[in-house]
């Protein structure tokens, strides 16, 4: 299985930071936001890594992480997104490298306590399809919100008004290689991006979506308020125990 960190877009809800440089690069606690995804996808034993950057600054991933040698990696690979077009968009550039193999994708501004290892494994047994990774929060209205009949997954909602459920849909999804048929079937939404969550929908249409807990805390880091939150979730409590 392949890892792919989207860490492009503008990141303008962080303006003026991001004036000067990517989000992905401003500090988490003691280390770039950036370690962290990185770090997750080592830690569920994925090694084989694609960066997605993008906006003016996306040279500075490479002064900072390199071949990715000081994560034990043999190497790291890059690619470039122009603009902002939505997650999927993102994604979409990932297919030439991920030759039809399985991957992993996780967005570049989203910090765990522990480690995905668990799900991983389930999802490598899974016969086809995707799995997305689900937490409870106080504000689902933020995030996509699956729908659940039972333990069944039946519709995932993009940022509701009125969530029909207290869970988020993390930033951390596991699809097959047909992921990218998919996303070649999308129209752009309302905000003129195409949606990962139409991608988890066409996955359940199907019948091919599953999903598990997230163990331990998350949040995202692309807000001043989470950013904070995740800076101080880390200098108390860790997360994916980076040294």
């Amino acid at each position: 299985m392949k890892g792919v960190i989207l860490a492009g877009g503008l990141g303008t809800r962080l303006y003026p930071l991001t004036k000067v440089t990517n989000k992905h690069l401003l500090p988490v606690y003691d280390k770039p936001m950036i370690f962290y995804p990185i770090r997750s996808l080592i830690n569920a034993g994925i090694h084989d890594i694609l960066l997605v950057t993008g906006g003016n600054n996306a040279g500075d991933f490479l002064r900072l992480i390199g071949n990715g040698k000081d994560f034990g990696l043999a190497h790291i690979n890059y690619t470039y997104q122009q603009g902002e077009g939505g997650i999927a968009e993102a994604l979409r550039l990932a297919e030439y490298w991920s030759a039809g193999d399985r991957i992993c994708v996780i967005l570049g501004d989203n910090i765990i306590e522990k480690n995905i290892a668990k799900a991983v494994e389930s999802y490598r047994r899974q016969e086809k399809g995707a799995k997305i990774l689900l937490k409870e929060v106080p504000d689902p209205e933020r995030f996509g919100v699956p729908i659940l009949e039972g333990d069944r997954v039946v519709g995932i909602e993009e940022k509701p008004k009125k969530p029909r459920s207290r869970y988020a849909v993390t930033g951390i999804y596991l699809f097959d290689g047909r992921v990218f048929e998919i996303i070649r079937t999308l129209k752009p939404s309302e905000r003129g991006e195409l949606e990962i969550t139409d991608v988890n929908n066409a996955y359940i249409a199907r019948g091919e979506l599953t999903w598990d807990i997230l163990d331990g805390w998350w949040t995202d880091a692309g807000t001043f308020e989470s950013l904070r939150k995740a800076t101080n979730l880390v200098a108390e409590t860790g997360a994916n125990r980076l040294d």
